[in-house]
Formats: C-alpha cells, sequence, structure tokens
C-alpha cells in the first residue's frame, strides 16, 4: 500500500528530490552524491530513506548502473515538476521584490511559431523586465516537457497523446497549410496548381504519423495519387529553407502562417495549390492542475486574441 500524503510529506526534503534528479541524471551514486555535495555513502542512505518513504524500489542495481523502475521514473518526473515549480517561485518573488516580469518557459511547434512570436513579442513590450525561454518542438516532445514542468505552457496539439488527460487545453486557431517552393520554381507563373502538378516533386515533410505528414498523404490518397517516395523528412524550418533555396525542384507543406513569413521575406514562393483537408487545430496546452502565473495569463489572452483574429479573416 502507497504510504499516506501525510507521511511521505513529513519524510520527504528537498534534498531527496534532488538526488532522485541526480541519479537520473548520472545513473550512478557516486556521480550523483557529487553533484548534490553528499558522499557516496551518504547518497546511499538517503535513497534508501527516499525507497522507504515512497514504500517502493525506484531503482534497480545493474551492471550499467541504476536503472530507475517504473515508479522510479514516476518519482523523478514529479521531482523535476517540483524543482521547475520552485524554481518559478524563485523567479517568481524575485520579480515582485523588484516590481518587475518575472520568467516564462513556451514552447511551438513549427507552424504555430509565428503565431506565438506576435504574443511573446507584445508581452515583452508590456513587460520588458521579463525573461522568455522558447522552445521550438514536436507535439509529442512539447507534451512531455509540460508534463515534467519543463515548460509552462505550449501551443501544439494534444491529439498525439496517449494521456491526453493529463493536461489542460484551449482551442486557439484552425491550421491552413500551404505548399512552398523556391521563387524560381518551374511552375512559378502557374495560376492554380492541383497536386498532380506537383506528384513528381521531391517533397519535404515531417516524419510519419504527425498531423501535417498525415493530411498530406490524406490529400495524395483522395486524388488517386501515389504518395511520393524519395522523401526529406525534417521538423527545422532553417533546414527546409535551405533545401528549398538550394534546389527549384523541391516543394515543402507548411502552415499558412510560416509561409507568409518566408514569402514576405522573399525566402521562397507560395504555390496555388489549395488543400482540401482539415488539419488538427492549435491548442494552448498547460499541465492539467498547474497554477497560472499572470504572465502566463496575459499570453493566453494575447494568443486567443491573436487567434480569434486569425479565425475570423
Amino acid at each position: 500500500m502507497t504510504p499516506s500524503l501525510n507521511s511521505i510529506m513529513s519524510r520527504l526534503h528537498a534534498r531527496h528530490l534532488r538526488l532522485l534528479i541526480e541519479l537520473d541524471e548520472h545513473r550512478s551514486l557516486l556521480g550523483a552524491a557529487s553533484s548534490v555535495g553528499l558522499t557516496q555513502p551518504g547518497a546511499s542512505k538517503a535513497l534508501q530513506e527516499i525507497e522507504t518513504t515512497f514504500g517502493t524500489v525506484l531503482f534497480n542495481r545493474t551492471n550499467r548502473g541504476l536503472e530507475p523502475t517504473a515508479a522510479g521514473h514516476c518519482a523523478i518526473r514529479y521531482a523535476r515538476v517540483v524543482q521547475t515549480d520552485i524554481s518559478n517561485l524563485r523567479h517568481d518573488l524575485d520579480a515582485i521584490l523588484r516590481g518587475v516580469g518575472g520568467r516564462l518557459a513556451v514552447g511551438a511547434i513549427m507552424g504555430a511559431v509565428p503565431l506565438l512570436m506576435r504574443a511573446v513579442s507584445q508581452l515583452a513590450s508590456i513587460q520588458p523586465q521579463m525573461s522568455f525561454e522558447i522552445i521550438e518542438d514536436t507535439s509529442q516532445s512539447l507534451l512531455a516537457q509540460i508534463e515534467s514542468g519543463r515548460l509552462d505552457v505550449a501551443l501544439c496539439r494534444t491529439s498525439v497523446s496517449n494521456t491526453p488527460q493529463l493536461f489542460s487545453s484551449r482551442f486557439v486557431q484552425d491550421e491552413t497549410l500551404a505548399v512552398i517552393a523556391n521563387i524560381d520554381h518551374p511552375l512559378k507563373h502557374a495560376q492554380n496548381l492541383n497536386l498532380a502538378d506537383l506528384a513528381e516533386s521531391r517533397w519535404i515533410v515531417y516524419r510519419a504519423n504527425m498531423p501535417m505528414r498525415v493530411q498530406l498523404e490524406r490529400e495524395f490518397h483522395d486524388a488517386g495519387l501515389r504518395f511520393p517516395l524519395h522523401l526529406v523528412e525534417t521538423t527545422s524550418i532553417l533546414a527546409t529553407l535551405s533545401l528549398l533555396q538550394n534546389s527549384p525542384d523541391f516543394v515543402a507543406l507548411v502552415s499558412i502562417d510560416v509561409a507568409r513569413q518566408c514569402a514576405m521575406n522573399q525566402q521562397v514562393r507560395i504555390l496555388p495549390l489549395t488543400m482540401g483537408s482539415v488539419s488538427d487545430p492549435y491548442e494552448l496546452v498547460t499541465r492539467k492542475g498547474s497554477q497560472a502565473t499572470p504572465a502566463m495569463d496575459k499570453l493566453a489572452e494575447l494568443l486567443l486574441s491573436h487567434g480569434a483574429h486569425h479565425n475570423d479573416s
């Protein structure tokens, strides 16, 4: 039986949480002990105290070092959440004492980056003393970072998660997709294109099973066309732009916001191809049960207002 909350709270100390995190990083008592300022016997004793507190084994001792059990992974995840919350507490207290902003860790999938940057720019102008950490990654990775407490909030999709109940999410806006290409693409003068016109092109796409890739595969299927065989798979907009600029034959599927920003800077051109299927919308995602800070609330307000304007236009 799992010990009571009162039992855990009376026995668990901050040094225990630090040790759990360092054990996950080093996978050895010696390395973890050094990081938290303990001797190896001291770290061994502290680990025994932690396992006694939780009433279960958290690490298996193997010839490769310490391997977390399922319970160990769970304890480590929450130790990181507590550490992040305390770090945020420290920043927010410092901000209160100095009468200035604070710190916000935010993430976005590639297509939502322009939307997030507009909101962050506005928030930075409203609160110039505020610090930001900005992560661009896949929805799956961003959700994992929200769950572990590494991110406060992200613009992504909970539809890719096997555990969507762990998150709170709000609709921000639908995603409209566009096809971009080199400014000297052979079809640059075309007035209207269909997918068959680009069937033999070299496509830059997301990895299999990701929403944007699934949508493109659906488009080809619905058009009765074979999906291209020789693909370049990347989630990097910099890699995508470099490939497009170096080869007039490549095309790429991106969000309309990304396409417009790149075309505005004359890095690429948007091809006149309309996609028929609908992509999953962007969501503003936080960890369920987490406490929103004033900065998170203001960012959410800005994002939702941008999203409402986009959906009305």
